[in-house]
C-alpha cells in the first residue's frame, strides 16, 4: 500500500518505489531507489541537466512511495506499476496491451486460447507475440497435435473427438494424468524445447511399443514426425544447443523500436519488435534497460542467455531477477565480435528498418490530418467501393485500416440489391447498410471514410451520413483519372504531391477497397457458372452457358430475353435459343 507525503525531506531513507502525479492526480513518472530520500531530493534542485526532467516538475503535484524489503522487488514493482499506469514520463512498451498472449487454462483438463488480457487465475501464460496470424497457425497446429479439448464445458462427447481432434477427457477416454503429461510437452513445445518434448514423446512411445500399444504408440510418433518438421522450418540455425534471446534497437530522439529474436535450441524461432515510448532524451543504454525490465515482467520464457547491444546498468540485479525468474542462472552478454555480434548487428539492422517504417506511416498519417484538415491523426480509416457489370450480381466492399496497415478481420461484403446500372444508387446501399449497423452495435466510429469515386460518389456519402446523424466522421472521394481528392464544401479538388507518403496511403486503400470487391463480384459470378437452371437445358453445354451469362449478366436477364435476344448470343442456333426460351416460359 501507498502512502502519501508532502514534502521530499519527509520521505524514509530506505528501499522502494516512488511515484508522481500532476494536478489531476494522473501518474506521471514512477521510479525506485535504495534511498526514496536521496534519490527524489535530486528532482527538486533549482536546475535540471534534462530538459524531460524540467518539463515533468513543471507538472508534478504530489507524491506516493511504497517500501520495499529488497532493490529486487523494487525491480519488480517498478516495472509493473508502469505497466500499469504508463507514466507520461516513462520510458514504457507502447500499446502492448494489443498484443496477443497464448493462455493454458488452469482446468482439471487445461485448454488453449488467445488471449490480449491477463488476469490472477492461476493460469500459464506465453507472450505478449507481435504477429498475432502466426500465435492463430501455432495454436491451432499445437491444438491439432497433441488433441486438447477446446470446448468451454465439458458435457460430453463432440465433433472434436468424432474425427479424432480431442481425446474426449469429458468421456473419460483419458486420464487426468496423461492429460498432464500432453499439457506439460506442450508446455516445453511454447518455450521453444522441441528436443526435450521429442525426447518425453520418443520414451512415451517405445513403452507404448513395448506395452502392445501399437495404435498409441503410431499416434506418437506421427506428433513426433510434425515436430521434426517445425524444427527443419526454423531458417537459421548455429552450432550450439544454447537457448537465447538477441535484443537490439534503432534509436532516435523521438521514436525507439526495440526486436527481440528468439533462439531456441541454435535455432531462430521468432522475431518481435515493439515501439518505446517517452524516450526523448533518454540515452540508448536507459532505453534498453527500461525495455528489459518490461519485457520480462510480462509472463514469458527466460532463456539461459540474453545477448544484448549495450552494457546496461543495474546489470547484476537484472540478472538476479531474472534468475529467479528462470530458476536458473542466466548470463547477459554484451558481445564484440563473433557470431553473437552478428546477430545483434541483424537485430539492430531489422529495428533500423521497422522504425523507419513506422516513422513513414506516421508522417503519411500527420500529412492526411494537415492536408485534409482533419480535427485528429486518422489512425482509423475506412474505404467503400463497388462492383458489378452492367449492373449485374452487385456488391460492395468496406475495408479498415487501422495505423495505416490492412485490419482485415474488419473487412465486410455486401451482396448489394439496388437494381442497375445504377453505381450512386448502390453506394448509397453500401454506406447506409454500413453505418445503420455500426450504429446498432455501437462500433467505434472511423477517423476518416474513403469513397472511390469524385464529386457525385462524395455527395451520395455525405447525404448518407447526415440521414444518419454521422456527419461528423470527414468523408473523401478519390478519383482514379488524376487521383485528385474531393472534398465536402469545396469545388476544387486537393492535388497532393505524387511522392506524398499521405496520396501513397489513399491510393493504397482506395486499390485495396477495389480489389476485395472485385473478388468477391468474380466468387458469386463464379458460382453462377457452377450450377445454374441453364444445366437442365438440353443443348446447353459449359461453353453456351458461359456465353449466356457472359452476354446477359445473370439468369434473371436470360428469363426475360426473347428467341430473336437469345439467338444474338455466341454460339447460339435457333433450335436451342428456342429450348431455353421454352423452358423459362414453361411452353
Amino acid at each position: 500500500m501507498s502512502t502519501q507525503v508532502d514534502n521530499p525531506n519527509d520521505l524514509p531513507d530506505k528501499t522502494g518505489v516512488y511515484i508522481m502525479k500532476d494536478a489531476r492526480d494522473n501518474v506521471i513518472y514512477i521510479g525506485k531507489s535504495v534511498s526514496l530520500k536521496k534519490r527524489v531530493k535530486s528532482y527538486f534542485k533549482e536546475y535540471h541537466d534534462s530538459l524531460k526532467t524540467k518539463i515533468m516538475m513543471g507538472q508534478f503535484q504530489s507524491l506516493e512511495y511504497i517500501i520495499t524489503d529488497t532493490e529486487k522487488e523494487a525491480l519488480i514493482l517498478e516495472a509493473n506499476l508502469i505497466k500499469k499506469y504508463r507514466p507520461t514520463y516513462n520510458v514504457r512498451l507502447k500499446d502492448d496491451k494489443r498484443y496477443p498472449y497464448i493462455k493454458i487454462t488452469r482446468e482439471k483438463f487445461p485448454r488453449i486460447l488467445i488471449t490480449r488480457n491477463i488476469s490472477s487465475d492461476g493460469s500459464h501464460y506465453f507472450g505478449p507475440f507481435t504477429d498475432a496470424g502466426s500465435v492463430k497457425k501455432t495454436v491451432k497446429f499445437v491444438k491439432s497435435l497433441f488433441k486438447i479439448r477446446d470446448c468451454k464445458r465439458m458435457d460430453g462427447p463432440c465433433l472434436n473427438s468424432q474425427i479424432d481432434l480431442c481425446h474426449a477427457p469429458c468421456a473419460g477416454q483419458i486420464t487426468k494424468a496423461d492429460y498432464k503429461k500432453l499439457i506439460d510437452s506442450i508446455d516445453l513445445f511454447f518455450q521453444g524445447r522441441y528436443s526435450k518434448v521429442i525426447e518425453i514423446l520418443d520414451e512415451e512411445m517405445h513403452v507404448a511399443a513395448k506395452n502392445q500399444e501399437f495404435e498409441r504408440a503410431a499416434v506418437i510418433r506421427d506428433q513426433i514426425e510434425s515436430i521434426h518438421d517445425v524444427m527443419e522450418h526454423q531458417n537459421v540455425a548455429f552450432n550450439n544447443n544454447i537457448n537465447q534471446d538477441i535484443i537490439a534497437g534503432s534509436y532516435d530522439k523521438k521514436m525507439a523500436c526495440m526486436v527481440v529474436f528468439s533462439v531456441r535450441e541454435g535455432k531462430i524461432t521468432g522475431k518481435d519488435d515493439f515501439l518505446m515510448a517517452g524516450v526523448e532524451n533518454t540515452s540508448p543504454e536507459d532505453i534498453l534497460s527500461a525495455f528489459i525490465k518490461q519485457y520480462y515482467a510480462n509472463p514469458r520464457y527466460v532463456p539461459g542467455e540474453i545477448i544484448l547491444q549495450h552494457i546496461i546498468k543495474e546489470e547484476k540485479l537484472i540478472k538476479d531477477w531474472l534468475s529467479d525468474i528462470r530458476e536458473d542462472t542466466v548470463e547477459i552478454i554484451v558481445p564484440h565480435d563473433g557470431v553473437k555480434f552478428k546477430l545483434i548487428r541483424m537485430a539492430a539492422k531489422n529495428a533500423d528498418i521497422i522504425k523507419n517504417q513506422k516513422k513513414q506511416v506516421k508522417n503519411a498519417l500527420l500529412d492526411l490530418k494537415k492536408y485534409l484538415k482533419l480535427p485528429k491523426i486518422p489512425q482509423n480509416i475506412e474505404g467503400f467501393d463497388v462492383s458489378n457489370i452492367s449492373g449485374k450480381s452487385a456488391v460492395g466492399s468496406m475495408v479498415s485500416f487501422q495505423n495505416a496497415n490492412p485490419k482485415k478481420s474488419r473487412y465486410r461484403k455486401y451482396r448489394l440489391e439496388t437494381p442497375g446500372p445504377d453505381d450512386y444508387g448502390m453506394m448509397r446501399e453500401l454506406l447506409t447498410r454500413r453505418y445503420e449497423k455500426l450504429l446498432r452495435e455501437n462500433e467505434d466510429l472511423p477517423d476518416l471514410i474513403l469513397v472511390d469515386g469524385g464529386k457525385g460518389q462524395l455527395k451520395i456519402a455525405v447525404e448518407v451520413l447526415k440521414s444518419l446523424n454521422l456527419n461528423m466522421i470527414p468523408v473523401i472521394g478519390l478519383a482514379k483519372e488524376f487521383e485528385h481528392i474531393f472534398i465536402p464544401q469545396m469545388n476544387e479538388p486537393i492535388i497532393l504531391p505524387h511522392n506524398s507518403q499521405a496520396l501513397f496511403l489513399l491510393q493504397r486503400i482506395r486499390d485495396e477497397a477495389h480489389r476485395f470487391a472485385v473478388s468477391y463480384h468474380r466468387n458469386i459470378r463464379s458460382k453462377e457458372i457452377d450450377y445454374s437452371q441453364l444445366d437442365e437445358i438440353l443443348g446447353v453445354g459449359p461453353k453456351r452457358k458461359i456465353n449466356l451469362l457472359r452476354h446477359f449478366g445473370d439468369i434473371e436477364s436470360i428469363k426475360k430475353a426473347e428467341v430473336n435476344d437469345l439467338m444474338q448470343v455466341k454460339g447460339m442456333n435457333k433450335k436451342v435459343a428456342q429450348k431455353i426460351y421454352n423452358y423459362f416460359n414453361n411452353i
